[in-house]
């Protein structure tokens, strides 16, 4: 460093003279420590909260970048808080109290230029932003061996995405609709070279894919629904009990292929099914068929009863093992009735005229009283399943007005009802015990007392 010639000036002696320059000397070393100690703060900080530990020990006010100081061969005063590039000429101007810097003599500064910035590590300003993303870089850099280890094992695991494209594109070319595996059933149900056992799997197969009422009017639209209501006729039971599992699977709540199989003939020839002796497992499919077509169907229903159905299902309580029918013949005769009763709460008054006209042409409740069906149903009373006597007190409740003298003549009702509130009570105190909210037997409670107020 070089002495400054105004020290002569204040008549300092020698002693004076060397105090002062050790001190230079010692200021300039600090302050080219603290340059570089800040510079190492922010290199070898480990993470985003050391970065801002750093930046928030700067004057709050003082949110600027980092200022450089750009030396030449002239002194300069070096601010505070100014970045010193290493190797210059620095001093302590004793007038003013500053810190001043210049280029080592010798140095070529001809353009008087800032260094470019490749000349000093403090060639550019750092900002915040600028130290968080150097930050993450080297973060990057130290965990690159290990993600590039999660790469090979994710290539390991999975396979590449065009063998995958090209595996899917291979199998679109094998898939079938709907209706082309249909009609590879139809086809193989209408062989004629075909078993019987064959026939009967192929339906089997069939009865899969009606429940969807497109694929039930497709099976119209293919042939197949008529062929199958002409395999009622068969001689073979099981192929008569497959054939109207299909049937009554089709027909469920679908209008469209309800009227196809009426146009069909699919009435008649279930009645003649349920009228003739035949396995009860083939009734009982064929009475499922019978019902899907009734519901919501008032014209088939008025067909119904004009072709003696009712008294074709009364027959069945004549019969021998035939009780796994009781309750569905019931349950289908209470729901034909409710659907008159419930057309009066219709909301759509345009849809209820069109439907309460049809249902006019039909009285199901008038027919059932005419054909002695009210002893029939109170002695269905004495059956031990609770879910039997719900749907028959049901049934009860809506014929009380209709059966009146034929209930009030009937002591063994009374008895039966009286049974049954008593047992039904005390499963409604066990229900209230065990706090289950159903209610299921207090429900079953209101019916009995009901149909015993309608007998007063």
């Amino acid at each position: 460093m070089e002495p400054h010639a105004a020290c002569s000036c204040f008549g300092v002696n020698g002693k004076l003279v060397i105090f002062i320059l050790l001190s230079l000397c010692l200021h300039v070393c600090l302050s080219d420590t603290n340059v570089r100690n800040s510079l190492m703060t922010v290199e070898d900080a480990e993470d985003e909260s050391e970065t801002e530990a750093v930046v928030e020990n700067e004057d709050e006010h003082d949110l600027q970048d980092m200022e450089v100081f750009y030396p030449t061969r002239e002194w300069q005063v070096v601010k505070p808080g100014q970045a010193v590039p290493p190797g210059l000429h620095m001093r302590l101007n004793l007038q003013t109290g500053r810190n001043e810097a210049k280029l080592p003599d010798g140095h070529h500064d001809t353009d008087n230029q800032r260094p470019a910035p490749q000349s000093s590590s403090f060639s550019e300003a750092y900002t915040k932003k600028e130290l968080k993303e150097a930050l993450a870089k080297f973060k990057e850099g130290h965990n690159l061996k290990s993600e590039q280890a999660d790469v090979e094992e994710v290539k390991r695991r999975f396979r590449p995405i065009e063998d995958l494209k090209k595996e899917f594109r291979e199998l679109n070319l094998n898939i079938e609709t709907d209706f082309d595996i249909m009609t590879k059933i139809i086809n193989r149900f209408n062989n004629s070279v075909s078993t019987t056992a064959e026939k009967v799997n192929a339906l089997y197969d069939l009865e899969y894919y009606v429940h969807q009422v497109d694929n039930a009017q497709n099976l119209h639209r293919l042939g197949g629904l008529q062929l199958i209501i002409s395999s009622l006729n068969s001689t073979e039971p099981s192929l008569i009990e497959h054939s109207a599992f299909v049937i009554g699977s089709a027909l469920a709540s679908n209008p469209k292929v309800q009227i196809k199989a009426f146009e069909g003939g699919v009435l008649q020839k279930l009645l003649a099914v349920l009228a003739t002796e035949q396995p009860v497992s083939v009734k009982k499919k064929a009475l499922y068929a019978l019902s899907s077509l009734l519901r919501q169907f008032p014209y088939a229903q008025q067909q119904f009863l004009k072709l003696g159905g009712l008294q074709v299902l009364k027959n069945f309580f004549k019969e021998k093992n035939t009780e796994p029918l009781f309750v569905r013949v019931i349950t289908l005769l209470y729901d034909m009735i409710m659907e008159k009763i419930l057309l009066q709460k219709e909301s759509n008054i345009e849809l209820a005229r069109e439907k309460k006209h049809q249902y006019d042409q039909i009285n199901v409740t008038e027919a059932i009283t005419e054909q002695g069906w009210c002893k029939i149903i109170s002695n269905l009373l004495s059956l031990p399943e609770n879910d039997a006597r719900e749907k028959v007190l049901k049934m009860l409740s809506v014929l009380t007005a209709s059966c009146k003298d034929e209930f009030l003549e009937d002591r063994s009702l009374h008895d039966l009802l009286d049974l049954l509130r008593n047992e039904f009570e005390e499963f409604v105190e066990e229900e209230e015990k065990s706090e289950e909210t159903d209610g299921y037997f207090r429900e079953l409670v209101g019916l009995v007392n009901e149909i015993s107020d309608k007998l007063k």
